[in-house]
């Protein structure tokens, strides 16, 4: 399930796609085209495509196994998901620090958090280079723990798919 000009999936959301429990639901928060979502429905999972802006996502509409949620998450408007759990719950590229607590408490027992973002130093090399949307060191392993166990944690430069700092994180909830 791919649409046109969707980018590969990151490379750390496909190393620990496998901890994601087999057929769980999965939140692509932030999805932008939905490049995890597509990729993890096509591997079994139903999906929530979750982001401001669904149309890069609007051909995967009425499929089966597919949700599109369309919400502000940094207007103050409320969560749109309520309680609902998640086998997987995938963020790359986004930052909104008061989410942290939801997308902890969204990962339901056995399930994973998979996140990816932009760090301190980035700003030297591209946007984002306000800081409120570049990761302090370590912040991901604060946001994580102790209510995850965290199975794989990165802070580095990489050079694809295009020179970035990242802080990458993966981390499972205790139960089954």
């Amino acid at each position: 399930m791919s649409g046109p000009d969707v980018a590969a999936p990151s490379p750390w959301i496909v190393r620990f796609a496998a901890r994601i429990p087999p057929g769980a639901p999965v939140l692509d928060l932030a999805c932008g085209a939905g490049r995890h979502g597509r990729w993890l429905h096509a591997r079994g999972h139903p999906v929530v495509l979750l982001d401001r802006d669904v149309a890069p996502v609007a051909d995967l509409a009425g499929r089966p196994g597919v949700e599109i949620v369309c919400a502000d998450l940094e207007n103050g408007s409320p969560w749109p998901l309520g309680t609902r759990r998640f086998g997987g719950v995938v963020v790359t590229r986004y930052l909104w620090r008061p989410l942290f607590p939801t997308l902890v408490a969204a990962v339901a027992p056995g399930g994973v958090l998979l996140y990816e973002t932009f760090a301190r130093g980035h700003e030297r090399l591209g946007r984002p280079t306000n800081p409120d949307f570049l990761l302090r060191p370590r912040e991901l392993l604060d946001a994580v723990r102790p209510a995850l166990e965290v199975i794989g944690y990165e802070a580095l430069e990489v050079a694809e798919p295009k020179p970035a700092v990242v802080q990458r994180v993966a981390a499972v909830r205790a139960g089954a």
